[in-house]
């Protein structure tokens, strides 16, 4: 929709928009003003729980937003930072008594005090109700606590008590530490193969990467997001549209590391081998990785290692995980067990299982309780493969290790949108704006969080998710970290253009993730490229969160080079990233080649080449001026990218990371943002500039590639120099 076609909502609809943080406008990324369209505002608004097509709508809405709270004697979840002060209002009846504390986790009670605060009181309800506005002290610990309040009026009186998550957060995260600079390694774990693998990267081949770069001096290894997809065939490719969040992919687990592997009979562990002995042919090749047929593989070996015996230590330990991971872990394996009977669509599921409180879960679950079993132990044998690849990867040295990636959001027909309905906008897709990623903006096609919803249950999705994916971790890198402060939010059917954005507590999602990472011992990166506000990155710092800087797309106000002291220092910088091609792609034109033959580019290919050889011609000079490649002749392309690295290495970042792809000289994009399939995104095996498939020994066996790894990481340590 042409923005002179846009019908902007009305007056009273854009206010009450406004007040549950839904934007009627917004700016792009040059700049320009778009009013956001009436239907938009309208269906986003349904999305939330409000009709705002009817007069008793919209004051049933209006009632939500001023009234709602004073229904309440505690907000159902209060977010402290730590070393200040917090208020908090609470409503009783008028003029009665109402005492008020905090239930630390760790045991113990901490009374609020009572602050002056003069307000007239309401009738809600047809009683009249008073706020009363408490405050805790400064040196509250950190953590999840419980927020009491209690009001015992007399008289015969019924005594009101109610209760809410009090969550006290970390005022700064940063980075553990003598303020060194790191570097690290960024793998695409699917495509980071060994000789051993089946066709596909796997937790085994992650400590070993995590051994070669820690052996070299890296710090941490970055890696795609391990997330779940679906329990069987098809399979979705993209770990950024994964089933759940909060658990991982079986696909990862190497099944020889099982120890009940090693007790298997002995015709058992023949057949297990024979099935290994044809999924690891594709290692060698650089054909697409093909997860259908490697996961049937795996699953039927899994179900073959998981019929053996278990020891009584075995079964104490799967005991354990399982009370450790309490109902979440049966939800997830649920879904699981249905969805390979009955599809992943659980809204065409049979009605008693269409949600995990439904009528007939329990029975369904008891027929299936065999292949529940099976994903719950999925679920185990992946945490114990992910402590042993971080083990390796301190062990080599690593002072962080493992750093995960988190998704923007999940599948709509995934465990997360069938466990966590109730907090989910069903109704909406997640996605961003045209900006400079895609010139006709992107659909990811999943459902956001409800901020409403998230608040109400004290967001303890989001905090079970994080503590799940930070347990062997050193640090998480969140993809579109402005999710944590607003979402492009697009009506299902409709254009990413005719989107809109909807704000979240900040300071709570923030907060949260803060919390969790520094209970973790992790530091935490957020990507905040693409159409950001520049209040975001400053309150991103400030709580210590590192930024991201990609150097294709650091300009000064001239459009030229960012000089590299002017870089944040608080960040963390690449050359590229996995949404482009590799550094020598990149050089080649990759990008736009790419573009123009699926019809993405919104003006002609013509300008797209002029534009970008007047860019490329831009850091080539910059790279001389700086001494950072041959001044005496024309630099060959892997001389460029050894500059391109000592650039950033000028910088100031405390983080900078090399990706596999530029260490063997690959060219092609792991994916094109805006594709589906017209792209074989996620599926590419790590190859070298010939296209001939690498594995993780080739990085020593191979003298070619030792030498350009050495090269590289020496330039990012800024170790070498024309």
């Amino acid at each position: 929709m042409s923005q002179q076609e846009v019908v902007p909502a009305s007056d009273d609809v854009a206010a009450l928009a406004h007040a549950l943080g839904i934007a009627t406008e917004y700016w792009d990324q040059q700049g320009q003003h778009h009013a956001v369209p009436a239907t938009t505002v309208v269906a986003v608004l349904a999305a939330m729980g409000v009709d705002a097509t009817t007069d008793a709508g919209r004051a049933a809405g209006w009632d939500r937003v001023h009234n709602g709270p004073w229904r309440r004697m505690v907000p159902p979840t209060v977010v402290a930072t730590q070393g200040t002060p917090k208020q908090v209002p609470v409503h009783v009846p008028h003029g009665d008594p109402v005492e008020v504390w905090v239930e630390l986790e760790s045991g113990g009670r901490v009374p609020l005090r009572q602050v002056d605060h003069l307000v007239a009181p309401r009738e809600i309800d047809g009683r009249l109700v008073g706020e009363a506005l408490f405050e805790t002290d400064r040196d509250l610990p950190l953590g999840w606590h419980t927020l009491h309040a209690r009001s015992a009026p007399g008289h015969g009186r019924p005594v009101l008590k109610q209760h809410g998550t009090f969550v006290v957060t970390p005022a700064y995260l940063g980075l553990a530490g003598d303020g060194s600079r790191h570097w690290g390694l960024m793998a695409q774990l699917y495509a980071t193969r060994s000789d051993d693998s089946w066709g596909i990267g796997d937790l085994n081949d992650l400590g070993a990467i995590a051994e070669w770069a820690g052996q070299r001096g890296g710090a941490f290894v970055l890696v795609n997001p391990m997330h779940a997809a679906e329990p069987k065939a098809p399979l979705e490719p993209s770990p950024y549209l994964p089933t759940t969040r909060r658990y991982f992919n079986p696909i990862y687990i190497r099944i020889e590391d099982i120890p009940e592997y090693q007790t298997l009979a002995a015709i058992k562990k023949m057949t297990v081998a024979a099935v290994s002995m044809l999924a690891v042919l594709p290692d060698r090749t650089p054909d697409l990785i093909q997860r259908d047929p490697i996961w049937d593989m795996k699953a039927t070996a899994l179900a073959t290692v998981f019929s053996a015996p278990m020891s009584d230590e075995r079964a104490r330990a799967f005991a354990a995980y399982c009370a450790q991971e309490g109902p979440g872990l049966v939800q997830f394996a649920r879904w699981c067990a249905f969805a390979e009977v009955h599809g992943t669509a659980s809204q065409l599921w049979p009605e008693g299982i269409r949600r995990p409180d439904g009528a007939d879960v329990g029975a369904e679950a008891a027929r299936l309780a065999d292949r529940v079993e099976f994903h719950m132990k999925c679920q185990w044998v992946l945490e114990e493969q992910f402590a042993a690849a971080q083990a390796r990867a301190r062990a080599a040295g690593m002072a962080y290790g493992i750093v995960h990636d988190l998704a923007v959001g999940v599948h709509p027909d995934g465990a997360d949108s069938w466990a966590l309905q109730d907090v989910l906008a069903k109704t909406m897709n997640v996605g961003a704006p045209p900006d400079m990623y895609n010139q006709l903006g992107q659909d990811w096609s999943q459902p956001p969080w409800r901020p409403d919803a998230l608040a109400e249950t004290g967001y303890a999705a989001y905090r079970d998710m994080l503590r799940t994916i930070l347990r062997h971790a050193g640090g998480i890198r969140v993809d579109h970290a402005l999710g944590l402060f607003r979402l492009w939010w697009i009506p299902i059917g409709s254009s990413p253009a005719d989107g809109t954005y909807v704000r979240f507590d900040h300071e709570a999602m923030v907060g949260i993730l803060a919390l969790e990472a520094k209970r973790a011992g992790a530091f935490v990166v957020g990507e905040d490229l693409g159409t950001v506000e520049p209040w975001i990155q400053s309150y991103l710092q400030s709580r210590g969160i590192l930024g991201t800087s990609i150097l294709w797309f650091e300009h000064n106000a001239q459009g030229q080079p960012l000089e590299p002291e002017r870089w944040r220092e608080l960040c963390f910088a690449t050359v590229t990233v996995h949404d482009l091609p590799p550094t020598l792609g990149m050089l080649r034109g990759e990008h736009i080649r790419i573009r123009d033959e699926l019809h993405l580019l919104a003006r002609p290919v013509e300008d797209e080449w002029r534009d970008w050889r007047r860019e490329e011609a831009n850091w080539l000079q910059a790279l001389r001026e700086r001494g950072l490649v041959p001044t005496d002749r024309e630099a060959t392309a892997q001389e460029v990218i050894e500059g391109l690295h000592r650039y950033i290495a000028l910088t100031p970042a405390r983080m900078l990371a090399i990706g596999l792809p530029d260490i063997v000289g690959d060219i092609r994009a792991q994916n094109q943002p805006g594709t589906f399939r017209e792209y074989p995104n996620w599926c590419v095996p790590t190859c070298d500039t010939d296209g001939v498939a690498v594995t993780i020994g080739d990085l020593t066996a191979r003298p070619d590639l030792a030498e350009r790894a050495d090269r590289l990481i020496a330039a990012l340590s800024h170790r070498t120099h024309w």
